[in-house]
């Protein structure tokens, strides 16, 4: 037979009422009641029946996280990072991929936010007008890696990412550059975009590629254009898409840093696992998923929209431009 809360109370010689409390508002009962509620509850391997919890107190335990792809490396991280602080506080995570659909974004945050006791909607595709229709849904919404609708966020700081990136290869002397976009649709995208007008420095031309699907394919679809641009540097939406303008590089014997440097977004895992590693933009991913259930259970009083800091990772895949590499000529000259 399960063990039920009043065997737990039962063996910590408390009331079933004491003994819920201890379990569910801690911070009402005394420290050695709480104590002894606890050390019976683990001793029996007692766990709580979130059902009858959602009955009692109108919570049902879960959080939904709904993300665009699982086989990103990028999202599987962040929901990593959710699942654990969710768990720490005592919640469990459902985890929905929406397949780059946002039509299927929104039909996902319906249906399980109804079950749910908050919604942490990851880089979604959806408009600003199906985000505000979102937002006036009764399941609390946090948006994580996009801003929006007026609702609380935790975004990285892509303006910052491109900048250092910039910064970096034309330091090493690189003067025209392919940045190779991401989705239609994605909001940190269009955010670097307006960070390449913003931040590029001075002599240094931005071909801009895209929009690309944020994979390995896209990366080897992008490889032959920024080749065909001339560029001497490409700098990727992410981690994938420059395994991929890698992977075609070397297929066409292309040297990579030699002749062209490559850059990625994220640093995951697989940024190290490469020939030659890959130079990116480290995002924190961890704390980017801890930080979006934290605001989203504790939320503070006025609605939080928290920048993360990014760091330009040099690795093996950038170098000096090669010394024979023509520099972009302005009109009239």
């Amino acid at each position: 037979m399960p063990v039920t809360l009043r065997d737990v109370a039962e063996a910590a010689g408390v009331s079933p009422a004491t003994a819920s409390r201890a379990l569910s508002a801690p911070d009402v009962v005394a420290p050695d009641t709480r104590e002894a509620v606890l050390r019976a509850a683990q001793a029996l391997g007692y766990r709580p029946n979130r059902a009858a919890r959602a009955l009692s107190t109108g919570r049902s335990g879960h959080l939904c996280l709904v993300v665009p792809d699982l086989g990103n490396p990028f999202f599987a991280a962040v929901a990593k990072a959710v699942q654990s602080r969710a768990r720490a506080a005592g919640y469990a995570v459902m985890i929905a991929d929406s397949e780059e659909d946002p039509r299927l974004e929104a039909d996902l945050v319906a249906q399980l936010g109804a079950q749910a006791d908050g919604v942490l909607l990851c880089s979604p595709r959806m408009s600003a007008t199906a985000l505000a229709t979102v937002a006036a849904g009764p399941t609390p919404v946090l948006l994580v890696n996009r801003e929006g609708a007026d609702l609380p966020s935790v975004v990285i700081d892509d303006r910052d990412g491109i900048r250092q990136t910039l910064r970096h290869l034309h330091a090493l002397g690189h003067r025209r550059v392919a940045h190779v976009g991401g989705p239609d649709g994605s909001w940190s995208d269009a955010r670097r975009r307006e960070g390449l007008a913003d931040t590029s420095p001075a002599g240094l031309e931005v071909v801009e590629l895209g929009p690309h699907a944020p994979v390995f394919s896209g990366g080897v679809a992008a490889a032959d254009l920024a080749l065909a641009a001339g560029a001497t540097a490409v700098v990727a939406h992410n981690d994938l898409v420059a395994l991929g303008v890698l992977d075609r590089l070397r297929a066409r014997g292309v040297r990579v840093p030699e002749d062209v440097s490559v850059v990625g977004f994220d640093d995951g895992p697989v940024a190290t696992l490469v020939t030659p590693p890959l130079t990116t933009v480290a995002a924190p991913l961890a704390l980017l998923g801890r930080t979006a259930v934290d605001l989203l259970l504790d939320p503070p009083d006025v609605t939080p929209h928290v920048v993360l800091p990014v760091e330009l990772v040099v690795r093996g895949s950038s170098a000096q431009a090669p010394a024979d590499a023509v520099a972009p000529t302005t009109p009239g000259t």
